[in-house]
């Protein structure tokens, strides 16, 4: 374990992390609701600095990520705990890990230098801090971006969305893109499926967008719950209000963890979400989870040419330097 970063002392044996937008205040003795931050004689401590629960090679249209470096391939690495706990999380075993009781933090010791070594060495031009919420590893993901950014890489947060100002503030300087969740635009939603507030998301969201970082937004359409067209259309209309170029991925819901009931999401309501993505004004809209080359892939906004042929994680990138092969126009991204 290392000690945090983002906390203060608010009494004689309590602290105030201040990690991600829930600002647990921890007895001695206590973690957070993350599981994985603790209370040790007036110190906060990350008890899963340098413990990797999983390190991948994916290809980053997995994160997804459709507008970045497309057709590469990412280290993806994750360290347990997560400040949510949605119903839905595809990932319980790891986010979940350790909220019952205090545990021995399960994983494998992968220190940044490991980290960023391994990049290098296969090749992968960018790291990404998913599976859980990387504002739960922060201080781990701030010295494996600081080293990786010194080495030529990228780093990549895929988020849900709650850090803190101050986490992200911390790795902004070596931040170059995030996938953030925008589960619902219903903050009964957030608070009853989730443990969270929609208010702070959205505030994250914005902030990640006026600090320049390259942003691509995912929705998980999950039957009856936030698939209403009403919904659909608040999270477009969000979206749009911001930039018209940032990538909306609206993915497939299959049943999981406490959602075992709920039938997968019908190609017909996916189809319906990208609809209203086009109305909004978005100009770059993808259904996922559910392999389909025409709504995968990426076309010209102005002559309309498949500029990025997906179909599934098969990638053809026809983008020159930025821009269509066909008619020069700028494609929005980071290529």
């Amino acid at each position: 374990m290392a000690e945090a970063l983002l906390y203060e002392q608010v009494g004689d044996d309590e602290v105030a992390c201040q990690a991600c937008h829930h600002r647990c205040v921890i007895r001695d003795g206590h973690t957070g609701i993350c599981g994985v931050r603790y209370n040790e004689g007036g110190r906060l401590y990350a008890l899963n600095y340098g413990k990797a629960i999983s390190a991948a090679v994916d290809p980053i249209e997995k994160k997804p990520l459709y507008h970045f470096l497309p057709g590469s391939e990412i280290l993806s690495i994750a360290a347990v705990g997560c400040n949510f706990r949605c119903a839905f999380c595809q990932n319980a075993d790891i986010s979940q890990y350790g909220k019952d009781a205090r545990r021995e933090i399960s994983g494998f010791d992968l220190p940044p230098e490991r980290v960023v070594g391994k990049a290098l060495d296969l090749g992968c031009p960018s790291i990404a801090y998913t599976y859980t919420e990387p504002a739960v590893f922060i201080e781990y993901a701030h010295d494996t971006a600081k080293l990786a950014k010194d080495a030529g890489l990228k780093n990549v947060f895929i988020s849900n969305g709650y850090q803190s100002k101050e986490s992200i503030d911390l790795v902004y300087p070596y931040l170059d893109a995030a996938n953030i969740d925008l589960k619902s635009f219903s903050d009964e939603f957030y608070r009853r499926l989730c443990g969270a507030k929609l208010e702070h998301v959205l505030e994250t969201i914005r902030y990640l967008h006026e600090l320049g970082v390259w942003l691509e937004i995912t929705t998980l359409v999950i039957p009856t719950e936030n698939d209403s067209a009403d919904n659909l259309k608040q999270i477009a209309e969000f979206i749009a209000s911001l930039d018209s170029q940032i990538p909306w991925h609206i993915s497939r819901f299959s049943p999981a963890h406490k959602m075992q009931d709920l039938p997968p999401t019908t190609f017909a309501k996916l189809q319906e979400a990208y609809r209203i993505g086009q109305a909004a004004g978005l100009k770059n809209v993808y259904i996922g989870n559910y392999p389909t080359r025409d709504f995968e892939s990426t076309y010209c906004p102005n002559c309309h040419e498949l500029v990025i042929e997906r179909e599934s994680y098969h990638v053809v990138n026809k983008i020159e330097n930025g821009k269509c092969w066909h008619c020069d126009t700028k494609i929005s991204g980071v290529f």
